[in-house]
């Protein structure tokens, strides 16, 4: 889905503002396992987060479960970042997160979910 390849982008080129379009208004971001960052000044907040660390993230799309106009999108991603520390960061995890086909033919994310079913 082009959708996650501009994910992979956006976080590469520190593009927060070519991010936040790819997002409902109502949308959400899992900021670590079982804690959802509603709305786009959450989900802001913790793009901000990854961005900050100027790294790179590496993202393979592995699954996509697709019924109507939501999609279920399942991965494996690593980044590697600098913590504010200047110490390496390195986070891997399998994402699962849900689309909605917008009316446009686009998708957009309603949940990020980078830590799947952790």
């Amino acid at each position: 889905m082009q959708v996650l390849e501009s994910i992979v982008t956006g976080i590469n080129s520190g593009n927060l503002e070519g991010l936040m379009p790819l997002y409902e208004s109502e949308a959400a971001f899992a900021t670590q396992p079982g804690s959802l960052a509603p709305g786009l000044s959450g989900i802001s907040e913790a793009l901000t987060g990854f961005i900050s660390m100027k790294g790179k993230l590496d993202l393979a799309v592995t699954r996509v479960l697709e019924v109507d106009d939501l999609a279920l999108v399942i991965g494996v991603w690593s980044f590697d970042g600098t913590g504010p520390d200047g110490e390496p960061v390195r986070l891997a995890a399998r994402n699962a997160d849900v689309l909605r086909r917008q009316t446009d033919g686009t998708w957009r994310f309603v949940i990020d979910n980078p830590w799947g079913t952790d």
